[in-house]
């Protein structure tokens, strides 16, 4: 029986080498090669630079601060798992006009939906996925409210689409 399956392989030829060592090399190559990229990759949907925007602690002190300024409250629901977020606080939270803008016409809040402190505000706001960015007046009553990541530009109208009226006025 030996005999028939040696003869029903096929054989190499003389010098060449054999199939299983090709076959090591190339994966070899393969593994050395996607690893690199791959860890490349995760620490670039997971790094976020630091901003210059003064995040309120909690919903609580962003309200009475937007009373006390008389500004509406801007508020980024977020999580650390949550690749869309970091993407959008690296590429639209983290530039110098977005921050100006922020601090000058908003009380701005950021708000981790896994944190336990924070579930009465996810629950009466209704978060159910993020990044979701909702702008609030002093009361606490949304006045625009967007789901899903965006871009620097269609923030920015997020936040310049608001009458001046509104965010100047407190009744």
């Amino acid at each position: 029986m030996n005999e028939t399956l040696a003869q029903t392989l096929p054989s190499a030829a003389p010098g060449s080498p054999p199939r299983q060592f090709t076959s090591k090399v190339f994966w070899r190559w393969f593994w050395l090669s996607t690893i690199p990229v791959s860890l490349a990759w995760l620490w670039y949907d997971f790094y976020v630079p630091s901003n210059q925007i003064t995040w309120a602690k909690d919903f609580a002190s962003a309200q009475q601060l937007a009373n006390t300024a008389n500004k509406p409250i801007i508020v980024f629901f977020t999580g650390k798992w949550c690749v869309p977020c970091h993407i959008m606080e690296r590429k639209v939270l983290a530039d110098q006009q977005v921050e100006t803008s922020i601090q000058a016409a908003f009380i701005p809040l950021l708000i981790d939906v896994a944190d336990p402190h924070a579930a009465e505000t996810v629950s009466h706001y209704q978060v159910f996925g993020t990044p979701t960015t909702i702008i609030l007046d002093p009361h606490g009553n949304i006045l625009k409210r967007v789901e899903g990541g965006m871009d620097k530009p269609a923030f920015l109208e997020l936040i310049g689409k608001l009458p001046p009226a509104t965010a100047a006025h407190a009744p």
